[in-house]
């Protein structure tokens, strides 16, 4: 079992702090087996709204929740959006007799739902599946090639993760969307999110895709929304500067797993990845999801401009702009782009991560570190 202790400890700072708690991430990425290190499981201040029980237990909402004291765990709520008003009654009582720590394998609606609902008392932490922190540098190839989401990457074997991950994708697409009342066909959204994963990394371009599945444009863009709002894909924002140079306005995507990455474009070990023309890309995605989950930044975006120049990602941290750069390469060198990033962009600093084992400096601002830093935490570089 891997003891997720950064997490556990911003998670109780949170419930110090907020009357109400909402943990967020896609399913199976740990969530439940974390609230109940706070709340056991059959406790009565426990309820699974997948579980009949708990599901008529809450029947009369109000009424089973105002007695109860402490902390008061509800698991997977986006089933249950009519209880946000209840709760909202429950967290302005004084003095304050329970706190909520809700589980949401979220959606665009949950989010809209609680923001309104619970505004001001509502602390919202998003997690996914283990990082590079937890697991130690040593596990760096597996947690690449299975992804992050704990039973894939904790399985027997490759084969077994292989098959997990094949079963995830298929219960996703044709139970847990459904549930949530989006009436796409599975088959359907399946082949965009395949033909998704050979452009991950790619700028959006809704067109081409929008041709080959035989689709509008606002259909694609929407079945895009959809797995972003599920934690499935992230849309990586461009950062505009104020200079004159044309820039790229449109998003990049990634399939923010990459063991879900791999398993959609066919990939069981990590020989296929390593051969497949979107190594680069997956080595890309994985770094940049290790990177924002370390810093945690106000917001993240990546930088390009028409005539080639490009950053993969850009952040604000501590009142200072960031870049950086990842390389699967044996030695990074200073480039173009990094240049035209520093000067445009007044970057504090450029750090490219790559997979070997020196740190060295290209630059007074430029510096080249291992990938194991990461493991080791880099918040520091930050300030």
């Amino acid at each position: 079992m891997i003891d997720r202790i950064k997490l556990k400890s911003r998670l109780k700072t949170a419930l110090k702090r907020s009357p109400a708690v909402a943990l967020l991430g896609p399913r199976q990425c740990g969530k439940t087996t974390l609230a109940r290190e706070f709340v056991e499981a059959g406790s009565l201040n426990y309820f699974d709204l997948e579980d009949p029980e708990s599901i008529i237990e809450l029947t009369e909402a109000k009424t089973a929740l105002a007695p109860l004291k402490g902390l008061v765990v509800i698991d997977e709520i986006q089933r249950r959006p009519d209880l946000f008003p209840v709760l909202r009654v429950l967290l302005d009582r004084r003095p304050l007799p329970a706190k909520f720590l809700i589980l949401g394998s979220a959606s665009p609606d949950f989010l809209r739902q609680s923001s309104e609902t619970l505004a001001g008392r509502l602390e919202l932490i998003e997690i996914g599946g283990f990082d590079l922190a937890e697991i130690g540098i040593d596990r760096l190839t597996r947690l690449w090639i299975r992804g992050g989401l704990p039973p894939s990457f904790l399985a027997a074997n490759d084969e077994a993760s292989v098959l997990w991950r094949k079963n995830y994708i298929r219960l996703f697409l044709e139970r847990d969307l459904a549930q949530q009342g989006i009436r796409i066909p599975a088959i359907a959204l399946h082949r965009f999110w395949s033909m998704l994963a050979h452009s991950h990394g790619q700028i959006w371009n809704a067109s081409p895709l929008a041709s080959s599945l035989g689709l509008s444009e606002y259909s694609v863009r929407k079945y895009l929304d959809i797995l972003t709002g599920n934690y499935m894909v992230r849309q990586l924002q461009p950062w505009h500067a104020n200079i004159k140079k044309r820039q790229v306005k449109a998003p990049k995507v990634y399939i923010r797993d990459t063991g879900l990455l791999h398993s959609l474009l066919g990939l069981r070990r990590e020989a296929d990845v390593l051969r497949h023309p979107r190594s680069g890309a997956s080595w890309e995605g994985f770094i940049i999801e290790e990177i924002i989950r370390s810093v945690d930044p106000d917001e993240a975006h990546f930088w390009a401009t028409h005539n080639g120049a490009e950053i993969d990602l850009v952040f604000e941290k501590n009142g200072y702009r960031y870049g950086i750069e990842c390389k699967r390469a044996d030695a990074p060198r200073m480039t173009p782009s990094i240049r035209a990033a520093l000067q445009d962009l007044s970057l504090k600093r450029v750090i490219i991560i790559y997979p070997g084992d020196k740190t060295y400096s290209l630059h007074s601002k430029v510096d080249v570190l291992p990938v194991r830093e990461l493991a080791d935490g880099i918040q520091s570089l930050f300030g």
